[in-house]
C-alpha cells in the first residue's frame, strides 16, 4: 500500500486526505492545528451569530471516520530532491511515497499590519474582531474600515468575498440594534474595481448595495501603511478608523519559498493540469499553495481546492497504482462560485468561461449559506451524502 503524506489541515488538506483514502492509500495528514477551521462560515463569529466551536471542527473526528492518521505538528522544511519533510517536533520524515502540498498561502506583508485584524487570517482574529465590535457597540458610535489587498505577481491569491460578507453582516447587526446611523463604514482596496473576478453583473449589484446601505468607498488607492487609528495611502490621504479589518492577498508561505520546489513569481508551487508538481515525481500541490493556470478571473476558492484534491488522488492512483483510468485536469473546471451572505439574505454568484450570474436571494439566501455549513460538516462525517462540487 502506497503511503501518502498530506501537508496541511485546511479545507484542501482534509479533502485530499479523504480523496486518497477512498482510493485505498495509507494517508497521514500533518496539520499545525488540531482542528479544521471552516473559513467560509467564520464571517458570523465577529457579529455573534456563530460560535468559534461551530466553525472549528476537530480533525481527530475526521481522521477516525475516514481512517487517516493525524499528526499535529508544524512543517519547518521541505526538501523535494531528497523526498523529505522536516517537522518541528517530529524531525525529518522521508517515509512517504507520495507528498501532497496543501499548506495554504502566506500573506503579502504590509507595514503596520499588526494594527489590523483579518477574517481570513489566524482563527483567533475572528474572536478579537467580535470583542472589538462589541466594544464599539457599547461605545455607541465609531468608524470601521474593511478592505483587502492585491498581489500583482499573482492576482488569483486575492480574496475579498469574506470582507464584503462581514461588511454586510455588521451593517445588518447595527441596523437591527437601531444604531447603524452612528457608524461610518468604509470599504477600501487598491484596485479600481474590487471584486471584478465575480463578473460585471455582480459588480453592478454590489455598487447598488453599497449606495443603498450608505457605505463609503476608497477604491484605486495603494496602501502605504496601517496605523492604530487609520489607513495611510500612497497619495498622502488617510482613512480614519477605530477598527480596521483587512485581508492581505496571498503569496507563497515562507517554508515553501525556502524550499527547492518550483515556484512562480509569487511563491506558489508550480503544477501541471493534473496537480503534479512540475519536475518532481510523486509530489502534488492543491488549493491555495498551488500556482493556478487559467483565465485572468481565476480565483482560489474552497470548492476549487476540493476539486483539485480529487484530481490529485485520481491521477495519482492512475499513475502509481497502475489503474486504467483517465487523468483529470483542474483547469477546464475553473469557475467563481459563492453565496455571498448579507445577514438578511445573500447573492448567488457564478462565473465561468461562458457566462456570468448574480441572483439576489433575499432572506432564503442567508439560510442557504447557514445550511451549507451544516451540510459541510455532516457530509465530511459521512452522515449525509456528499454532492460533488457543493
Amino acid at each position: 500500500m502506497k503511503n501518502v503524506q498530506v501537508l496541511g489541515g485546511g479545507i484542501s488538506g482534509v479533502a485530499t486526505a479523504i480523496a486518497f483514502r477512498k482510493r485505498g492509500f495509507s494517508v497521514e495528514l500533518v496539520s499545525e492545528r488540531d482542528y479544521l477551521f471552516i473559513y467560509p462560515i467564520s464571517i458570523w463569529i465577529p457579529v455573534g451569530t456563530a460560535k468559534f466551536d461551530d466553525v472549528a471542527f476537530p480533525l481527530a473526528k475526521l481522521a477516525d471516520k475516514h481512517g487517516f492518521r493525524l499528526t499535529v505538528d508544524r512543517v519547518v522544511q521541505i526538501d523535494a530532491m531528497r523526498d523529505s519533510v522536516t517537522l518541528e517536533k517530529g524531525g525529518i520524515r522521508c517515509d512517504a511515497d507520495i507528498v501532497v502540498i496543501a499548506l495554504g498561502s502566506g500573506k503579502v506583508a504590509h507595514q503596520g499590519i499588526e494594527n489590523t485584524l483579518s477574517i481570513c487570517g489566524h482563527p483567533g482574529h475572528s474572536l478579537e474582531l467580535a470583542k472589538r465590535i462589541d466594544a464599539l457597540i457599547e461605545k455607541g458610535h465609531g468608524r470601521i474600515a474593511f478592505g483587502f489587498g492585491g498581489n500583482p505577481k499573482d492576482p488569483s491569491g486575492v480574496r475579498g468575498g469574506p470582507g464584503f460578507e462581514l461588511l454586510f453582516n455588521l451593517h445588518h447587526k447595527l441596523s437591527r440594534l437601531g444604531i447603524r446611523d452612528r457608524f461610518e463604514m468604509t470599504f477600501f482596496a487598491p484596485m479600481e474595481t474590487p471584486g471584478a473576478k465575480m463578473g460585471e453583473k455582480a459588480i453592478r449589484m454590489l455598487d447598488a448595495m453599497f449606495t443603498k446601505k450608505h457605505f463609503n468607498r476608497q477604491f484605486g488607492k495603494k496602501i502605504e501603511r496601517f496605523e492604530k487609528d487609520g489607513v495611510l495611502f500612497v497619495d498622502g490621504t488617510r482613512l480614519e478608523s477605530d477598527l480596521t479589518m483587512f485581508i492581505p492577498a496571498g503569496e507563497g508561505l515562507d517554508v515553501i519559498k525556502a524550499s527547492d520546489l518550483p515556484l512562480n513569481e509569487a511563491g506558489f508551487v508550480k503544477i501541471d493540469d493534473f496537480c503534479r508538481v512540475s519536475g518532481v515525481s510523486g509530489w502534488y500541490a492543491v488549493g491555495d499553495a498551488a500556482a493556478l493556470e487559467g483565465p485572468d478571473w481565476k480565483a482560489k476558492q474552497g470548492h476549487i481546492a476540493e476539486f483539485m484534491a480529487e484530481c490529485a488522488a485520481n491521477n495519482c492512483s492512475a499513475e502509481h497504482l497502475g489503474l486504467d483510468k483517465p487523468m483529470r485536469g483542474y483547469q477546464e473546471h475553473l469557475n467563481v462560485l459563492c453565496v455571498m451572505d448579507t445577514g438578511d439574505g445573500a447573492g448567488f454568484v457564478f462565473r465561468n468561461g461562458h457566462r456570468q450570474m448574480f441572483i439576489p436571494l433575499p432572506v432564503v439566501g442567508h439560510w442557504i449559506k447557514k445550511g451549507w455549513g451544516f451540510y459541510y460538516k455532516l457530509s465530511k462525517m459521512k452522515r449525509i451524502p456528499r454532492i460533488p462540487g457543493f
